[in-house]
């Protein structure tokens, strides 16, 4: 098979002229043409008006020898590369100790899953609840004001990615195809088959919930097993190698190979980690609002006539803004036809995170506005300061928001005059339990307000209405990623001075979203098992 990239077609093409396209490339007849199928379809809407879309295809067709030869000094036309996922190796059958995975989110289920695969039977611990009684606790906080500290948007099986917009894409470049072996996992998990070719894939809330437990399942039938409401308060470590970790309540479970899959909420774990001498370091992250939008507006900046194309769906936008104070403010999570939600893990805070179900088909556009922030801006030098710095303002939030979990917010238009809002606009909020409408202007520190206000007209000259007076901004947007990271070794993927141990994902400091922690779930997961066949000689 052939690879062909960049196959440019008008949006409203037929599949005669998607043919056309591919003959006229390769320069051949229709009968040197066996067949083809699309490995990526993205859209390129950089000329609004002039949206068209972008093909990458595998192409069976005669000659196939002849024709990379003709045109071999083209980068568009190539083999298909091999995606196939290898495992590294097989336990044997008479394997007499498992690994131990702390986590359920995107990294540890894929540490789970691929692990099981080569018949590790790992044991996985959650402190939170199964999916389904998680989903119920989420809305008793969403609904009824009432908070569960262990099972809520950023504790529980799916991890803080199960109420998100899922979406499905990353930055990171995989040369073993590591995001295929994610996403073909997915599919077989009940994904839509499209996310194995649109280039901007997600999958919603509702269809993630369904997956997880069929992950889940499938899991426990190749022998793992799952453990839930079990929070791990201690590990122990013997000369620089762990043996063991210890459950609320004093249980011990020992292992000499535990992948540490926690996301980036797990603040009492992280401070543990810390006293136990783990090595941590803290780590660069951003802070902001939640902003809100009719959907509509965004449809028709990016889409210009095509707004509300059947292709093309919701749209998004990618917004950054250099400011003058040397900050930098940029979008972050945009959800398209989604909501704003409730996403504290800890009483008497307030935080905002956006969510989408896989229809996009909600009133309002969500995004974070968020400044970036470094160490250097923490209270102290002390490795877990970016926690502190984090708590300071969720607790200002929940005291700005009415002390009752609803969220402080107001128009954009006061926002960037400086003066409070008593009520709203032509926007309606999504953010439940509720809003309050008050001044943000002390919601974070000085230079972040300062540079949010300068970025919002700066954004308004990208997308004409962003800095529309009705917009809404919802606080705050603390969760970006996680404040610190749990340094690990290049080459084996362990703690630096912990053997044994495996940081992983996106609370470790290595991953930023669902592809991207489930891969590195993957690598962690070929780590231990590499580790355990040369400990145990098999």
């Amino acid at each position: 098979m052939l690879r062909l990239t960049e196959i440019r077609l008008p949006l409203d093409h037929s599949s005669d002229e998607l043919q056309s396209a591919i003959l006229n490339r390769l320069k051949i007849t229709p009968d040197a043409l066996h067949g083809y199928t699309i490995a990526r379809l993205g859209y390129d809407a950089r000329k609004r008006n002039a949206i068209v879309a972008v093909y990458s295809l595998d192409v069976d067709v005669t000659n196939e020898a002849e024709l990379l030869q003709r045109f071999s000094e083209d980068r568009h036309i190539k083999l298909t590369p091999d995606t196939d996922y290898k495992f590294v190796t097989h336990a044997p059958e008479n394997l007499k100790t498992r690994p131990v995975i702390i986590g359920t989110g995107p990294c540890g289920f894929m540490a789970g899953l691929l692990l099981a695969q080569m018949g590790f039977k790992p044991l996985i611990l959650e402190r939170g609840q199964a999916v389904r009684q998680r989903t119920k606790d989420t809305w008793a906080l969403w609904r009824e004001h009432k908070l569960n500290p262990e099972s809520n948007v950023q504790f529980g099986e799916g991890g803080a990615g199960t109420f998100s917009d899922g979406k499905l894409h990353t930055q990171i470049k995989d040369p073993r195809f590591l995001g295929v072996k994610v996403l073909k996992e997915f599919v077989k998990a009940g994904a839509p088959e499209e996310i194995l070719h649109i280039s901007k894939p997600h999958v919603g809330t509702f269809r993630l919930v369904s997956m997880v437990e069929k992950i889940r399942e499938e899991i426990i039938s190749l022998g793992g097993e799952f453990r839930f409401d079990s929070r791990v308060t201690d590990i122990d470590i013997d000369d620089g190698q762990i043996r063991a970790v210890v459950l609320d309540g004093g249980e011990r479970i020992e292992s000499d190979h535990i992948i540490l899959a926690i996301g980036h909420s797990a603040r009492d774990t992280f401070k543990m980690l810390y006293q136990r001498g783990v090595y941590v370091e803290a780590k660069s992250f951003s802070i902001g609002f939640r902003i809100e939008h009719p959907q509509s507006i965004i449809d028709q900046c990016r889409y210009g006539k095509f707004a509300g194309h059947a292709d093309l769906g919701a749209a998004d936008y990618k917004l950054v803004h250099h400011c003058k104070n040397g900050r930098s403010v940029y979008s972050f999570c945009m959800c398209p036809g989604g909501t704003v939600v409730a996403s504290t893990s800890e009483e008497g805070c307030v935080v905002t995170n956006g969510m989408s179900q896989y229809s996009r088909n909600e009133r309002n556009a969500n995004s974070g506005v968020v400044v970036g922030i470094t160490p250097a801006d923490f209270p102290n030098d002390n490795p877990l300061a970016g926690i502190e710095l984090q708590r300071e303002l969720e607790s200002k939030a929940f005291i700005l928001g009415g002390s009752n979990y609803d969220a402080p917010a107001q128009l954009v238009g006061d926002f960037v005059k400086g003066q409070p809002s008593s009520e709203l606009g032509s926007v309606q909020p999504s953010y439940t339990p509720g809003v309050h409408l008050t001044d943000l202007s002390s919601a974070l520190p000085d230079y972040a307000i300062e540079a949010i206000r300068e970025a919002l007209p700066a954004f308004d000259r990208k997308i004409k209405g962003f800095a529309m007076n009705d917009a809404v901004l919802t606080g705050a947007e603390t969760r970006t990623s996680s404040p610190v990271r749990i340094k690990r070794n290049r080459d084996d993927y362990q703690s630096i001075n912990t053997k044994g141990l495996y940081p992983a994902g996106e609370g470790a400091g290595y991953a930023g979203g669902i592809l991207s922690a489930a891969v590195d779930g993957i690598e962690v997961a070929e780590a231990v098992a590499l580790s355990m066949k040369a400990k145990y000689g098999w």
